[in-house]
């Protein structure tokens, strides 16, 4: 039995570099087949709730040469902030590994170093790109658990848009706009997330994602109760990329209009434009008169059923060409 390490991707501005992950305890498990079936599927979903962390393990980052040490908190989370002394863009691989019984353990990850005169995207995940059914919770549980990633819905036309985001003002193909998934699911379902948006083909982005879940019970609550974590991270992104514009992506179905209007108040230069999912029928009135106050603010709003006005809408205001 080995311990097992997730890497989550990171990022990193022109003084500082962020890397975070998890340890989990030794276990004989292999990583989780997400092309199973029915309850196979079930089975490695629920799976990725009962794994146990490994509080105050010792772990170690290589970084230009040098080995850095530190030690996961009381839910194995680790997160490293250092310095950064590098003139290298976009993506860039990174490195982490722990000691267990005389054996090496290590992985790979990369991390993002955006230009500062880059567009930012961040984007919410359930219904607003993933179809999700969060106001269904008996459906939503339903889909999770017996439909497995490759049955999983995503919206039409949202590649489309997103892809047309990450080069939007960009001359070079291989330089591209940061993207970042903001969600209220857990860390625990981080793996399906990337291997949803790999599928999908949109781009690749660094997630934050709320604080892991380890106990069977919890997973009956996954995505729900607070969302102060995603103000907080988006607040907290917009803070590490003060040169950076953005442009804000979410859904009707919770609190995405109204987290996204605290933080076009506080950062009255920053936000580009707000795109807003509708999921319902019909579009709610107070989302309305959140966007119209938005509109006072000079952002640029959009409350969109399809996608294709949303991406109309970002040719009209020069987002997109």
């Amino acid at each position: 039995m080995k311990p097992i390490i997730k890497l989550y991707r990171g990022y990193a501005n022109e003084q500082e570099l962020i890397v975070m992950g998890h340890v989990f305890n030794p276990t004989k498990k292999v990583d989780y087949d997400f092309q199973d079936k029915n309850f196979k599927n079930a089975s490695s979903i629920i799976g990725m709730y009962r794994m146990k962390t490994w509080a105050n393990a010792d772990i170690y980052l290589v970084h230009n040469q040098k080995t850095i040490h530190t030690r996961t908190l009381s839910d194995g989370y680790f997160k490293f902030c250092i310095p950064l002394s590098q003139t290298d863009y976009g993506w860039i691989d990174y490195e982490v590994s722990l000691n267990y019984e005389n054996e090496t353990i290590t992985a790979k990850e990369s991390y993002i170093r955006p230009r500062v005169d880059h567009l930012g995207i961040i984007s919410d995940i359930d219904d607003t790109f993933l179809v999700s059914y969060t106001m269904n919770p008996l459906r939503k549980l339903y889909n999770l658990l017996f439909r497995n990633v490759n049955r999983r819905k995503i919206f039409e036309d949202v590649t489309v848009h997103y892809r047309a985001l990450s080069q939007a003002g960009r001359k070079e193909d291989d330089e591209l706009n940061i993207f970042f998934y903001v969600s209220s699911s857990e860390w625990n379902l981080y793996r399906f997330i990337v291997k949803f948006t790999e599928i999908h083909q949109l781009p690749k982005a660094v997630l934050l994602l709320k604080d892991i879940k380890n106990s069977l019970r919890n997973f009956f609550w996954t995505g729900r109760g607070s969302h102060n974590h995603k103000f907080e991270k988006i607040k907290h992104i917009l803070e590490f990329y003060p040169n950076l514009k953005y442009v804000l992506i979410g859904d009707d179905s919770q609190e995405d209009p109204y987290l996204y209007e605290a933080i076009s108040k506080i950062f009255p230069l920053t936000i580009q434009a707000i795109y807003i999912r509708q999921t319902a029928k019909h579009k709610k009135e107070k989302v309305i008169k959140t966007l119209q106050n938005l509109e006072s603010l000079s952002v640029a709003v959009c409350y969109f059923k399809k996608s294709k006005e949303a991406i109309a809408h970002s040719k009209k205001i020069g987002l997109i060409s």
